[in-house]
């Protein structure tokens, strides 16, 4: 018989989390090497525990999804990432995949897809969502424009940003929760193709992204 699977559970909330963890323990060939509630946390289990596949929410605190998506993908990268989310918006679809996700899956998935697509994803075989799919569909189909393909909210935190404002001082400005503004930043600065916040407004000053 050949090993199990082994996936690692990344999720804010236990209760997600245990639901996850049943459906992958009524499988024989898969096995729960571990559960993370942040992507900090999930960095450091993935170094500890190596898993195959590692189920991946977006939004949580400390670090996002797609921050810690892209710091396991480029440290581990035989590590695949399956996006496992709530939201459908092509900056959420497009942040995870740029990233280094495999697969975008919504939460309503089934159990019997979701285990589908972790043995697809062992096998390099990427599985979409048909919101997501539809997303970057859409997306194939517009002209693209010289802006970088910024949303009109990552131009506005982009903006608070090239005036010096943090975090912080962001999500009071804009009425949203510190952990929101993490995840556009993070897409920011990975659309920009930067690391720093201080390349991010340097290249937007030059390239006239902000006023």
């Amino acid at each position: 018989m050949t090993n199990p699977i082994r996936v690692l559970l990344v999720d804010d909330h236990a209760v997600v989390r245990s639901g996850l963890g049943a459906v992958l323990m009524a499988n024989d060939d898969l096995a729960l090497v571990g559960e993370a509630g942040n992507g900090e946390e999930a960095v450091r289990l993935c170094q500890r525990f190596k898993p195959d596949v590692v189920l991946m929410d977006l939004m949580m605190p400390v670090m996002d999804g797609v921050s810690a998506t892209r710091e396991i993908h480029t440290k581990w990268p035989d590590i695949k990432i399956i996006a496992l989310t709530s939201f459908k918006e092509k900056e959420y679809v497009e942040g995870a995949l740029k990233a280094g996700a495999l697969s975008y899956l919504l939460k309503n998935v089934s159990a019997e897809e979701l285990v589908t697509a972790i043995h697809n994803a062992v096998a390099g075989q990427p599985r979409l969502s048909p919101e997501a799919a539809q997303v970057l569909i859409q997306d194939f189909k517009q002209p693209k424009v010289a802006d970088f393909d910024l949303t009109e909210r990552e131009k506005e935190i982009l903006k608070l940003m090239a005036e010096g404002l943090a975090n912080a001082d962001i999500a009071q400005k804009l009425v949203v929760s510190q952990s929101t503004v993490k995840f556009h930043v993070s897409n920011v600065l990975s659309k920009l193709g930067v690391t720093t916040r201080t390349e991010a407004v340097s290249l937007a000053l030059k390239k006239h992204l902000v006023d």
